[in-house]
């Protein structure tokens, strides 16, 4: 079984910064990509950024420039770093993951619990 904790979420003053940080455990072959998403209160869950095993890198517009997504392979972790916050950014933030538990092992969409992300205006 595959666990994703997310960490690192917080109440912020509008223009401040928060990192946010997951870390996979359990039965990993290998990670695909692994994703940020979030959910506003009464909004549909949105992609915010995505990162593959690579390091290519992918954005929501809302966040280009403010937001910046990176990994550590070796420790089965992704970031979000959030800079410039604004009151439209709260919501509960989600990471994502695809995993393979061996080599011909279909992936599994693996999600986080989410991560409370409060800025203040």
């Amino acid at each position: 079984q595959v666990q994703l904790v997310e960490s690192g979420g917080g109440l912020v003053q509008a223009g401040g910064s928060l990192r946010l940080s997951c870390a996979a455990s359990g039965r990993i072959f290998r990670i695909g990509t692994m994703d940020w998403y979030r959910q506003a209160p009464g909004k549909q869950r949105e992609l915010v950024a995505a990162i593959t095993s690579g390091g290519s890198t992918n954005y929501a517009d809302s966040v280009k420039g403010r937001f910046t997504i990176s990994r550590d392979n070796s420790k089965n972790e992704v970031y979000l770093q959030m800079n410039s916050l604004k009151a439209e950014d709260t919501a509960v933030y989600y990471c994502h993951a695809k995993t393979f538990s061996g080599f011909a092992n279909a992936p599994q969409d693996i999600w986080g619990q989410g991560t409370q992300v409060t800025v203040s205006s």
